[in-house]
């Protein structure tokens, strides 16, 4: 098996490098090859432009999926992108490691999905959903917050996380992607929670990294989220049924 992981943390002391280096051994050590793109390490350019794309199809006004679709066409993708998408390509599993900042994930992993999953390549108007460009493929996010797990959930004063997390899990679903059920480390900023020593917190925290490595070596027995597919829309992609299995998104 092959495994690539997504880092968005900025910083290489982080909670989310543990996690991430937590990863990578655990995988290694079950037989995994693993490869990692570390986002800011690498200067990952998140926002989609002109720039990216010097040989234009129209050079007087900038059109992001019609240029993503010319580059695909023309074999003129930003080296930056080709190098993801060979990564992606080689994968059996995706591992997406970031952090919840504002309700949802950092700039940099959404301007990931903006560049990377190009137009005309990676999807087409029938190459989505459950017959994605990834299909047969998992993927699977590892999230950390700063609060308590008790401050999240529908109504809760952190919110609900479900929500939260389905732009990025639809998107994995949309490319095809199999979307195991996310891992959550609750808690991390600073020394954890207020009322907690540091020796505490860091006891907590180790633990989840524990947790963390079990889950990883459990997921042949994880069950995909349920989305709806092709057989679930009409004509105008209306609702025809709810999705079967466990209704694990809103």
């Amino acid at each position: 098996m092959q495994s690539h992981i997504i880092h968005a943390h900025p910083n290489p002391a982080s909670f989310n490098a543990a996690l991430t280096a937590q990863a990578r051994q655990t995988l290694e050590n079950e037989g995994a090859t693993v490869t990692i793109s570390d986002l800011y390490q690498s200067e990952f350019d998140p926002v989609e432009r002109g720039q990216h794309y010097p040989c234009r199809l129209d050079p007087t006004a900038f059109s992001a999926l019609a240029e993503q679709r010319h580059a695909w066409r023309t074999d003129r993708i930003p080296d930056d992108v080709e190098r993801e998408i060979h990564a992606l390509e080689a994968a059996d599993l995706l591992i997406l490691q970031f952090p919840l900042w504002w309700h949802g994930a950092p700039a940099i992993l959404k301007g990931w999905f903006d560049r990377v999953f190009l137009s005309g390549g990676l999807y087409t108007s029938r190459m989505r959903y459950d017959a994605g460009y990834f299909r047969g493929r998992r993927a699977l996010l590892s999230v950390t917050s700063g609060a308590p797990q008790a401050a999240f959930g529908p109504g809760a004063r952190g919110g609900d996380p479900e929500v939260m997390l389905w732009p990025l899990q639809y998107s994995l679903h949309y490319l095809g992607f199999e979307v195991l059920p996310p891992f959550w480390s609750f808690g991390v900023q600073g020394h954890g929670y207020s009322y907690e020593d540091a020796d505490k917190a860091r006891a907590r925290l180790s633990g989840r990294l524990d947790a963390w490595a079990t889950h990883l070596k459990s997921l042949d027995a994880a069950r995909p989220l349920a989305f709806p597919g092709w057989a679930n829309w009409d004509g105008d992609g209306r609702a025809l049924a709810p999705p079967t299995g466990d209704p694990s998104h809103p």
